[in-house]
């Protein structure tokens, strides 16, 4: 049977008229006069090939096939009720929902707990999901498999929606024991140090790092090549987290965003500096799939992290001017 020659409207009718089993009944519930409500039927039985009610002593009876159809309609229109419907707002109290979140290890540091503290607060039921970048990639995110990327992407497919949480720049992190302390903070006792380096932030697998290959050092060490300058990298690591512990070490010098930094900053043991020489900062986005763009859930997720990394800026406001009114802001895009 071709589907697009069936009138749709005597599911309906079929539906109303097994739950009433009147048809005088039926005509008032759909709203419609007694004979159209009599023809509907009528149209009915040549559809189904099946009589679907029959009088009996007992009044109108459904048939053995009109008792088979019966669920299978009240599916078909339930379905079609919730595709055509607006969908509901998300009740976020009462959710259970899990939500899944590619974050850097320097977002998760920086920005995950607070966004986990304000779930917690306002969807206590919901489920936070975080994986690292090298658990997803661009189809995940495209594909909506994954709720939210949150990094600092070099480019980003045309087909993701973005939103920028804030511009990051970048900090010195040594311990308070550190020699260099005893000089004046310049870019040749910079050089003269040994550094920690931390990076990793793209999709996909990470591998071994070439200390030679600059161009795969990032921000840092580009900066330094374009003086003709280089450091020396003492140790690599993939987890902000372990850098920080590291820099407690009292000849090592971590340079990191500066949220980064700030995450120590009652930390006695260790010391932030503004970097001697100009690094370009970045841009901390979060991006999602076009197929989530409209979807109340992801909505209201999109505008907790908004608003927690709006919190971060205005509490990091004051140790962050220190940073953005002493670094030479270069002529050049914050993303590469």
């Amino acid at each position: 049977m071709d589907i697009s020659r069936v009138d749709l409207n005597l599911l309906v009718y079929l539906d109303v008229l097994l739950r009433e089993k009147n048809v005088t009944k039926a005509a008032n519930h759909l709203g419609i006069t007694q004979p159209a409500m009599s023809n509907g039927l009528r149209r009915l039985r040549d559809l189904f090939g099946d009589p679907l009610l029959v009088r009996t002593s007992e009044g109108m009876t459904a048939t053995e096939r009109a008792l088979e159809l019966k669920p299978l309609v009240r599916n078909v229109l339930a379905d079609i009720e919730r595709a055509v419907q607006a969908k509901s707002e998300f009740d976020a109290a009462q959710s259970n929902r899990v939500f899944r979140i590619m974050a850097s290890d320097y977002a998760e540091s920086c920005l995950i707990p607070r966004v986990l503290r304000r779930i917690r607060q306002e969807a206590p039921n919901v489920t936070l999901d975080v994986l690292t970048p090298s658990d997803v990639s661009f189809p995940d995110v495209e594909q909506g498999r994954l709720d939210m990327a949150i990094n600092r992407f070099d480019k980003l497919p045309q087909s993701f929606h973005q939103k920028t949480l804030w511009t990051e720049y970048f900090a010195c992190l040594m311990s308070a024991q550190n020699p260099i302390l005893r000089e004046p903070f310049t870019l040749d006792t910079y050089l003269d140090a040994s550094h920690i380096w931390v990076s990793k932030t793209g999709f996909g697998v990470g591998v071994g790092v070439n200390p030679q290959d600059v161009q795969r050092l990032g921000w840092v060490d580009e900066a330094l090549s374009l003086m003709g300058r280089k450091r020396r990298i003492s140790v690599f690591t993939r987890h902000y987290q372990v850098a920080m512990l590291l820099a407690e070490q009292h000849d090592l010098i971590a340079t990191l965003p500066s949220r980064a930094a700030w995450l120590q900053r009652e930390n006695a043991n260790l010391v932030v500096k503004v970097p001697p020489f100009t690094i370009p900062p970045f841009e901390l986005k979060m991006a999602w799939s076009p197929l989530l763009q409209h979807n109340p859930d992801h909505q209201w997720l999109r505008r907790l992290i908004a608003d927690v990394a709006a919190e971060v800026d205005v509490e990091f406001a004051d140790f962050g001017r220190s940073f953005e009114d002493q670094v030479v802001k270069p002529n050049m895009q914050s993303e590469r």
